[in-house]
């Protein structure tokens, strides 16, 4: 079981899609609750939306942040020192982000 979630994230994590501002949906209002999804720049913000993505984000939205961004820049953003994703979730995405 373990083994399966963790191939489905990886295969979630290898495929590209078309690099766009937003999720093909936009993003979702359960997502970024504290403002209006609208007014979100993924450039601008990129720190926040890494946060939030890794931290709630649904396997659609974690592919676009795969596409969106590096994962050099993804780790960068996860290993900051004021980080807003838990532990627990940083250990996952730790281990996903080496392989």
């Amino acid at each position: 079981m373990k083994n399966d979630v963790k191939y489905g994230i990886i295969s979630i994590m290898n495929k590209t899609t078309k690099t766009l501002n937003t999720p093909p949906d936009g993003f979702r209002q359960s997502l970024f609750w504290d403002v209006d999804p609208k007014n979100i720049d993924a450039e601008k913000n990129a720190r926040y939306v890494i946060e939030r993505i890794l931290e709630f984000g649904e396997p659609k939205e974690v592919k676009w942040l795969f596409g969106r961004y590096s994962k050099d820049e993804i780790k960068r953003v996860m290993n900051l020192p004021r980080s807003q994703v838990n532990r627990k979730s940083k250990a996952l995405w730790s281990l996903m982000l080496t392989t």
